[in-house]
């Protein structure tokens, strides 16, 4: 087995409960090294995992000899610890989103062909039972042609971190839209055409936003509603998804589907009259609607760091292409846009 040498950036959440345990969970990956710039986190690390600590990412990069580095820092240092990563012969996997902006991620992109090192973002919501389920839904075709997929993310959350402040590319449009963006064109399988958001501050203790309304038309005809909102009281269904014979909503545990078969249809005569028959609207016809539960028990996630050790190691096709995460940070930018320009 190709071992891959592995350094992780960033000790907070994400890199602490996330990257630093599937790391030394799989065997394909050898954790050398990690960066932080509190020492607390650095001995925690050296203390259960026997790695060495650096404080900066040039003295991790100057000291040691890495395949692969792990980027969980803060956004904001994205472009800073990639661009040095390239540089030192190092391939990159990045948290998402890979940058505060479009003009930072291209720079990223173009260091990492520059360099022939290998670049992946990590976007773990596309793994989940749900969408595995949610899939093979679609897969089936029994809601005939998708029109619209309605996501939320929901709860009422007085942010004090830095996710909560501009200056640190803080925000529910970089943090969860980064996600839900990337989940609906993902399964959309398209790039978008167009794109309208709103942003507001509402419960957040910082100035970045927290409520997130966006509206994104694909090049297929899709319309993706995401919903990002941290000021609600009670919760917003999580997912919706519509189709031309039946739509499919999640309650956390199971998708509840509901459609019909359009040749069970019975024949409805057309009325172009400006004057309806018996005065009645509508045709009164019994839509044979059916319905199927798919649990998400039945449905296995997909091992994101396998899909890694697979890019990597394997020169194997990247589970999330490059291409697909710049559609994901153009689409930011444009809502960004989009929002601004409402403003005024």
């Amino acid at each position: 087995m190709n071992i891959i040498r592995t350094a992780v950036i960033g000790l907070g959440r994400i890199g602490w409960q996330f990257h630093v345990p599937n790391v030394t969970r799989h065997e394909g990956f050898e954790l050398t090294a990690v960066v932080d710039p509190l020492d607390e986190r650095l001995n925690e690390a050296k203390s259960r995992f026997g790695v060495k600590g650096y404080k900066d990412h040039i003295s991790l990069l100057t000291s040691e000899r890495l395949d692969l580095v792990v980027i969980a820092s803060p956004t904001k240092f994205h472009k800073e610890h990639a661009l040095a990563a390239f540089e030192h012969g190092c391939h990159v996997f990045c948290d998402k989103p890979m940058a505060p902006n479009l003009v930072d991620a291209d720079s990223m992109i173009e260091a990492s062909k520059k360099h022939k090192r290998k670049f992946m973002i990590y976007q773990p919501h596309r793994v989940g039972a749900d969408i595995v389920a949610l899939q093979e839904i679609m897969n089936q075709k029994i809601l005939g042609q998708i029109y619209m997929i309605k996501r939320s993310n929901s709860g009422y959350n007085r942010r004090n971190d830095w996710q909560a402040f501009c200056k640190n590319g803080g925000g529910m449009l970089n943090n969860y839209g980064a996600h839900y963006i990337d989940q609906s064109l993902y399964l959309s399988g398209s790039k978008a055409n167009r794109v309208s958001c709103s942003l507001r501050v509402i419960a957040s203790l910082g100035d970045a936003d927290d409520v997130v309304k966006a509206v994104i038309e694909t090049e297929n005809g899709i319309i993706l509603d995401i919903d990002i909102n941290q000021a609600a009281a009670q919760p917003l269904p999580p997912w919706q998804v519509l189709g031309k014979y039946g739509s499919a909503v999640f309650d956390q545990k199971a998708w509840h589907v509901k459609f019909f078969q359009p040749e069970e249809l019975e024949d409805v005569d057309i009325q172009e009259g400006l004057a309806a028959e018996a005065r009645r609207y509508g045709s009164g016809e019994s839509i044979p609607w059916q319905e199927k539960t798919f649990h998400l028990s039945d449905f296995k996630p997909i091992d994101f760091y396998q899909k890694c050790y697979e890019y990597f190691a394997l020169d194997e096709k990247p589970f999330v292409s490059i291409e697909e995460t710049r559609e994901v940070m153009r689409v930011l930018d444009a809502c960004r846009k989009s929002a601004e320009d409402e403003a005024g």
